[in-house]
């Protein structure tokens, strides 16, 4: 689609972003309103799967339709993934139960994971490699802009009004998204000579169900040295390795195994994995500190958290523009991931007497290494592949952040019951 004028790249660029935004949205809504959420609907020891089914089902999904995009063009995918996140977050707001939420958030996953897979894959479609910076760079702004919002709009939503509107208020955003892509997004016609990889879809998810669920349960629901995570674990490397038989044998693999070749490729993936480890374990713990530790309001942690978003937009679009002008990114890269680190390193030390000022300098450190590093990291994967081989490369991006943030948020949730439980003992103690 580069052939196509800059007007018509503009439009469709702009109904891709409505659409990024709609399911950003409604993922960054939910961090400071989980707490009341569950406070409702009670299941405490479920409260990180919330959170993990969606990254989970997320994942899966992300890495599936970026080879089938390839295929079939990214437009019946983006349009099927928002229509499929719009039903999620209807049916999230009718839950009754922790155990309902649990399984719509997972609806809501598979149509986030259509919908980032393709959005982020449209750029290397519309524009030359040069160009593809300050369009990653704004997509990743745009994406820090909904997390600014929405963690604000969702505690003020359960400190004013029934939580359940958390999930229903952007629902008409969803329908508008899907208007735009239906009437300017352009159809492409399937590429011929190429079959869907059914075998190497299997094995996929039969690989990351049993990983996943290992690291979710490990530590809070059984230990890790138990019959059941060394079991699943244990299927999860079986699986991997039948994975990579099919794969070898596969005439259109879902997940060439040639690209791990590629050092580029290979390292960008690892620190994107990194990247989502930090950027989605700040977002979720983060309101439980300010609330639980500091003692403030859903609101008050939605402010404390906008800082790390803000700097998130600004570093985003700085890098953004330092690539398309410059055409380099390695220091970027690097220094990045560097900031990033120092940020983690820093909410590491809070305590009892951690201020709110320091707090909002800790997740501005987070939120600007996040915003130099993301966008880069998704480029240079693109740069490093065959056109004909974009989508699949773009959505690898997408599933090792997703897996980063899925094994960060249960590995942080195994460190936070540890020590709730050690505190609660010492408590105890103290008291006798």
């Amino acid at each position: 689609m580069e052939h196509l004028d800059h007007r018509k790249k503009l439009t469709i660029m702009s109904a891709v972003i409505a659409a990024m935004l709609f399911a950003a949205l409604n993922q960054t809504i939910i961090s400071t309103a989980l707490p009341r959420i569950v406070e409702r609907l009670g299941g405490m020891e479920y409260y990180s799967w919330v959170f993990t089914v969606f990254m989970l089902t997320t994942s899966i999904t992300t890495i599936l339709v970026g080879k089938l995009s390839d295929i079939y063009g990214r437009k019946p995918f983006i349009l099927i993934g928002i229509g499929v996140f719009v039903l999620g977050s209807l049916l999230c707001g009718l839950s009754g139960t922790i155990i309902q939420l649990i399984i719509y958030r997972g609806i809501q996953g598979l149509g986030a994971g259509m919908i980032m897979s393709t959005a982020f894959t449209v750029i290397g479609d519309l524009f030359a490699p040069r160009e593809r910076g300050k369009w990653q760079g704004t997509m990743s702004a745009a994406f820090g802009l909904a997390s600014v919002f929405g963690p604000t709009l969702g505690g003020y939503i359960v400190d004013h009004m029934e939580w359940h509107w958390v999930f229903w208020v952007f629902l008409p955003f969803g329908i508008i998204a899907f208007v735009m892509i239906w009437a300017l997004f352009p159809k492409v016609p399937r590429r011929q000579g190429e079959t869907v990889d059914y075998a190497g879809s299997l094995f996929l998810a039969l690989t990351m169900v049993p990983a996943l669920l290992a690291f979710t349960w490990a530590g809070t629901k059984y230990e890790w040295n138990s019959a059941m995570i060394l079991s699943l674990l244990a299927a999860a490397a079986v699986m991997l390795l039948v994975f990579i038989l099919v794969e070898r044998r596969a005439s259109s693999p879902v997940l060439p195994l040639g690209l791990f070749g590629n050092s580029i490729f290979t390292v960008s993936n690892a620190a994107s994995f990194l990247l989502g480890a930090g950027m989605f374990g700040a977002i979720m713990y983060m309101p439980w500190f300010v609330q639980g530790v500091m003692g403030t309001s859903a609101t008050m942690s939605g402010y404390v958290t906008m800082p790390m978003t803000l700097s998130l937009v600004l570093g985003s679009a700085i890098g953004g523009s330092i690539t398309t002008r410059t055409g380099k990114y390695k220091l970027l890269a690097l220094s990045g991931v560097v900031i990033m680190s120092l940020g983690m390193y820093l909410l590491s030390t809070m305590g009892l007497g951690t201020s709110t000022f320091e707090a909002i300098i800790y997740m501005i450190v987070t939120g600007l290494g996040l915003g130099v590093a993301m966008p880069v990291y998704t480029l240079t994967v693109q740069n490093a592949v065959d056109q004909r081989l974009l989508g699949v490369a773009t959505a690898s991006s997408q599933l090792f952040r997703s897996l980063g943030g899925t094994i960060g948020v249960s590995m942080m949730s195994t460190v936070l019951a540890n020590r709730l439980a050690s505190r609660m003992q010492e408590a105890a103690s103290g008291a006798a």
